[in-house]
């Protein structure tokens, strides 16, 4: 059964190398990476949301707005990580036709 999972995808090799091992071994399954991608996004919603309601704070409200609106935005951002995974997430953020947003996202943050 071992083999056939190999075979099926991609990995024909006899021995894997111990990069394949490390990386299979550090993956997460797709329920934890929904639970993370879940949590990460409410955090990032709740922190702007408290940004958004911090802005009518006397003084420092603008301050607080945005350190928590940034902080919301950079965790919504990264709940995505978890669904995608960061090296095809950055692949995918920086290939051409997005590449002029991703740029104005990043500058505004």
């Amino acid at each position: 059964m071992d083999k056939l999972k190999r075979v099926l995808s991609g990995r024909d090799a006899e021995e894997p190398s111990s990069l394949a091992e490390v990386i299979d071994a550090t993956s997460l399954g797709w329920g934890t990476r929904v639970k993370g991608f879940i949590a990460c996004f409410a955090i990032g919603c709740v922190c702007s949301l408290l940004g958004s309601c911090l802005l009518w704070v006397p003084k420092k409200g603008l301050t607080l707005f945005a350190v928590f609106y940034t902080l919301g935005n950079i965790a919504s951002i990264g709940s995505t990580l978890f669904l995608m995974g960061p090296v095809k997430q950055l692949k995918r953020m920086f290939e051409p036709t997005r590449l002029i947003a991703t740029i104005v996202m990043l500058v505004s943050i």
